[in-house]
Parts: C-alpha cells; structure tokens; sequence
C-alpha cells in the first residue's frame, strides 16, 4: 500500500454493513469532516426532477460549461445523498468546466433494483431534455459515477442504449461494482482491505437485490458485467484501485468493452485502496481526483 495511505487506515470505519442505518450516519459524519471544496467559480442549485417518485438532484455549474455529467454517487447502494457527494461533485466540476447533475437516488434495503437505476435514468433523460436550460449542448452529456454509482452509471449507458434513450458522450467509471457473483480473485481474497472488503461487498449486494443469492437470472441492469453485447456502449474511462475487490470484475470489464469495439482508458492505481481518493492529503488522492475532471473536460470538449 502506498505508505501516504496506509498512514489514514486507522481512521476509517469499519468494513460493515450489517446495520445499514449507522453505516449512513458513519458515512455521514465521514462526508462531513471532507475539506470543504472551493465552489467561487460555480453556481449551485438543489432541484428536484419530475418522476415517478421525484429525484432530488444538485446541480454544479460552472461558468462557461458546455457539456453535463449525470453523477451517481458511491455508498454500497445504501448509503449516501447529495450532502455526502459534495465534496466530489463540486471537485469535479470545477475539474472538469462541466455541469455536474448528482443525484439523490433512492437508498437499498428499503428500495431495493431497479429503483436507484430508475432514479438516475430519469435524471439522464431530464437532463437531454433540459439541456438548454441548464446551458449545455444536448450531444455533451456523460454519465459517471464512484463505485456503486459508477455501476449505476454503466447500468444507465447499457439502459439507454437499449431503448435508444437520450445520446451519452462517454461513461466515466470510477471504481465500479459492476458484478453481484463475486468470483473473481481481488473479489473472493480481499477480505480484510480497507473501506471495502469481500464481506462488505456481499451485504451491499443482498441489500440491493434481496437476500436470494446470485442467479444467473439477475439482470444486467442491475449488474453489468452480466450483460452478453456490450457493443454500441459510450467511450468509457475506468479506474481502479489495487486493493479493492471490484478491481479484477472492473479490468475485464473494460477489457470486454475494448473488444465490442469501444473506445476505453483503463487506469489501474497502484498501492491505493477503494475509495482513497477520499484522502484529499494525499499526492495520490489528490492525482486521482484531478484525473477525473481532466478526463471529463477532454471526453466532452472532442
């Protein structure tokens, strides 16, 4: 592990999400201790978007932005809002010049698949639909996301492709959890890694499908590596992080993206840890966060 890293282990709480009420208050009271980003060169504006239920979204605009990203925050599919995604909504877009749409999508075990993907679906074609308003072109639009957001976000690509929805630019994927069936190595032998392990990993699925256990039935909406043709998707970026159990489903699933014929970056980090990003101190976190808004202003400035 990068010594930088390793040296804030002991201050992240732990792995578990049995309980998954205080595992949101921890994730909470962790969001909350972030340096407060800088939002001098942005407006910023809490909205709801029209559904079925309505979707609580915060909208980041820069100056001068000409292309959105739909933003799906982390948390196991359980845990986070738009409060706890500040920092790094408002990170990245500043990073990036976008205007950034994070979405308050609703929270498992009490909405349990598809209704985080309806809520970030809705989001997308809200925002094709609202272009204009909101000060972008229409054929700008990206969806991305960390971790379970970032599945989310390849759920929506996949989603939209399908029913021929609103056009996506690209796909920005950090870190994401995008296979229910845990089987591949970093998945079945991180067990005790920070932040996120193999058992933690396995109750944020439960909790977002049920309690039955993988079937080769579950929809590659709600797990994406699940999906057989992944061709015709947007150009994706995808990171990972060495450490992390999602790390090996993450490297095929780009890999298999690759050969369908779209267009990927793939950046693996070496010595980091899922979610290490977080640790705004360190050179490395700090690198991560940066490449994140770079690639996002290259993808819709093309």
């Amino acid at each position: 592990m990068d010594p930088e890293l390793e040296a804030f282990v002991p201050l992240f709480p732990p792995a578990d999400l049995t309980d998954p009420f205080t595992a949101r208050k921890s994730f909470a009271e962790l969001a909350a201790r972030m340096p407060a980003p800088d939002t001098s060169g942005m407006e910023i504006e809490d909205r709801t978007v029209a559904a079925d239920p309505d979707v609580p979204v915060r909208i980041y605009r820069p100056h001068l932005a000409q292309g959105a990203i739909v933003w799906l925050h982390g948390g196991g599919f359980v845990m986070g809002d738009v409060d706890t995604e500040h920092p790094w909504a408002a990170r990245l877009a500043d990073g990036s010049g976008a205007v950034v749409i994070s979405v308050g999508y609703r929270l498992a075990p009490e909405h349990r698949f598809p209704a985080a993907l309806d809520d970030a679906y809705a989001v997308l074609e809200w925002t094709a639909e609202h272009a204009a308003e909101l000060g972008v072109d229409p054929e700008r639009i990206a969806v991305g996301g960390h971790s379970a957001g970032g599945g989310l976000a390849a759920a929506v690509a996949l989603r939209a492709r399908d029913r021929q929805g609103p056009a996506i630019r690209f796909q920005l994927l950090n870190q994401p959890g995008l296979d229910d069936r845990l089987e591949t190595w970093s998945a079945r032998n991180f067990t005790d890694t920070p932040w996120l392990n193999r058992g933690k990993l396995a109750a944020a699925w439960r909790h977002y499908l049920g309690d039955t256990p993988a079937s080769p039935a579950t929809s590659p909406y709600a797990a994406p590596a699940r999906a057989t043709d992944l061709s015709g998707l947007p150009p994706a970026y995808v990171a990972t992080a060495e450490l992390c159990p999602n790390r090996d489903e993450d490297i095929a699933y780009a890999l298999r993206l690759l050969q369908a014929g779209v267009p990927v970056e793939l950046h693996q980090w070496p010595g980091t840890f899922h979610g290490s990003q977080a640790i705004m101190s360190a050179e490395v976190s700090q690198r991560q966060i940066a490449e994140l808004g770079d690639t996002l202003r290259r993808a819709l400035a093309e």
